[in-house]
């Protein structure tokens, strides 16, 4: 039997992130991939992400933000931890 460990990510953008359609393509991104959790702006511009899934799924999602926002990100800080299981959906926080 083969035993998925699901992971957790914390994720802050920064750069010019806000404005650019950058939440909407992550939650578009996270629901394609199985991936529950949350996105949301912050109000020093940065843009933080919580998300839980198998950790392939993770890395994808990781991938296809750079790749879609790459001129718009200036820096990345990625935290991986166990995932606590909260989450049923990935939605915006507003």
């Amino acid at each position: 039997m083969i035993v998925i460990m699901k992971q957790r990510i914390h994720v802050y953008y920064s750069g010019r992130v806000q404005g650019v359609g950058f939440r909407f393509t992550a939650q578009r991104l996270a629901g394609d991939l199985g991936i529950s959790g949350w996105v949301r702006n912050l109000p020093d511009g940065r843009v933080e992400i919580t998300a839980e899934a198998e950790e392939k799924a993770l890395k994808d999602l990781l991938t296809g933000i750079m790749d879609l926002f790459k001129n718009y990100i200036k820096d990345t800080d990625i935290q991986w931890t166990s995932a606590s299981g909260e989450f049923e959906e990935f939605s915006i926080k507003f």
